[in-house]
């Protein structure tokens, strides 16, 4: 199968390359334009005028709910929804039922992805038994099984020694620990961001020192181990502060930041919208700042959706009772887009683009999130001038648990190619 892209802005910042030019597929690859030359058959052609041709999109922080939870979401509706958003890959948490901490779950979710998904859907495994913090799942095994990274995303150990030896296992195998930041005793049974909006609701308050406690631990066994530790869904304007320090040291330590984490803060509960209710929680103004700020000069350098779907029914009930999360995947680039490109200007399309391509595929050590010649044809068109108005009614995943329904952002993925196929188009 042999594909021309033509006329498009090419963005691939493994190469630092930005320019109006051709781009060439042969056999599910990128090949050199002069091989074109040599195809005796014809080439199907794609118009990419106006667009921007960039690798494809990587996101590393996905619930797919398999097994287990198929109400909520399954691996063919959650990579139908991954691909309409403009992404080729994306990682999956181990939080389902059974929890992904054995080869043998491990191999269930590969088998089951490569049957319905269309999209690489990468595993993570666990880092302890049924995420239960006591005990370390066999890492070694699930390296072996293929998981690309270990998390126990949803819950957070809380024991320091096992956390530690979870990393030296980790680093044995050069699997990057992804962690949930979330100390136990400070957060309580909060729900909300622990200021204004919380004590005027009567609502159990979530202080940002929850999350930043955890963080400076990570940054502490970073140093310790000499290991990857990769610090999700950063809400909190002190955990920046203090990645940014531990980065200038030159730790391996980093951050990823969330869509509804920049473009709401915790003033959205007023009504008490459990869609508005999610893990951490909306924060401040303030939080926000520093959030963009990180962005701005690199101490958060992954973009990441935490799509975590939810059946209606189950986020029906009251604020406390309600389960923490929203549907990202769908909306994640053109919130990102909207928010970070075109109004506060904290990024340009470059370096976007870098946030959802080369960094994350750098950090699990993918071969992905290139055009380089001879990589996976795996890539995103993007309009990013396109307007558009966000409707639940048409996602692809599963579920609708989502604050953004009939937001009108610009900017959006058009086209999706896995392997030189298309597999989703606007």
């Amino acid at each position: 199968m042999t594909t021309l892209i033509r006329n498009g802005r090419i963005i691939d910042p493994v190469n630092g390359r930005d320019e109006i030019a051709d781009l060439l597929i042969v056999d599910g690859r990128i090949a050199p334009l002069d091989q074109r030359s040599t195809i005796n058959h014809q080439l199907d052609e794609i118009d990419a005028a106006n667009l921007i041709v960039s690798p494809g999109l990587i996101d590393i922080h996905v619930h797919l709910r398999e097994p287990g939870f198929g109400w909520k979401e399954t691996i063919g509706s959650g990579a139908r929804a991954a691909a309409a958003g403009g992404f080729t890959t994306v990682v999956c948490m181990p939080n389902t039922s059974p929890v992904a901490d054995s080869p043998s779950t491990i191999a269930w979710i590969k088998d089951r992805a490569a049957e319905v998904a269309g999209i690489h859907v990468l595993p993570a495994g666990a880092i302890s038994k049924n995420l239960a913090g006591e005990e370390l799942a066999p890492i070694g095994s699930l390296a072996q099984a293929g998981v690309v990274a270990i998390t126990d995303d949803g819950h957070c150990i809380q024991n320091n020694e096992l956390m530690r030896r979870a990393v030296e296992y980790a680093r044995m195998f050069d699997l990057p620990v992804l962690d949930h930041c979330q100390d136990y005793n400070l957060v309580g049974n909060g729900v909300a961001h622990e200021g204004y909006w919380s004590t005027l609701l009567g609502l159990p308050g979530w202080p940002g020192a929850g999350e930043e406690a955890i963080v400076a631990r990570n940054i502490l066994l970073a140093e310790l181990c000499d290991h990857r530790i990769h610090c999700q869904h950063i809400s909190a304007a002190g955990s920046v502060r203090l990645l940014r320090e531990a980065r200038a040291r030159g730790l391996k330590i980093s951050g990823e930041v969330c869509p509804h984490h920049i473009a709401l803060t915790d003033a959205a509960i007023e009504n008490f919208d459990t869609d508005y209710k999610m893990n951490p929680p909306l924060r401040t103004q303030r939080d926000v700042d520093a959030l963009l700020e990180g962005i701005a000069d690199g101490t958060l350098d992954i973009l990441a959706s935490d799509h975590a779907p939810h059946a209606k029914f189950e986020k029906e009930v009251e604020f406390d009772a309600a389960p923490f999360g929203i549907v990202g995947l769908e909306t994640e680039l053109g919130l990102f887009l909207d928010l970070l490109v075109h109004r506060h200007k904290t990024v340009d399309l470059p370096r976007l683009i870098a946030l959802f391509t080369v960094n994350p595929a750098r950090l699990l050590g993918l071969e992905s999130g290139t055009l380089s010649l001879g990589a996976p044809a795996d890539i995103t068109l993007i309009d990013p001038a396109l307007e558009w108005t966000v409707d639940v009614g048409t996602f692809a995943s599963a579920s609708r648990n989502t604050p953004f329904d009939s937001w009108r952002l610009k900017g959006r993925a058009v086209r999706t190619i896995v392997g030189g196929k298309t597999v989703w188009a606007l």
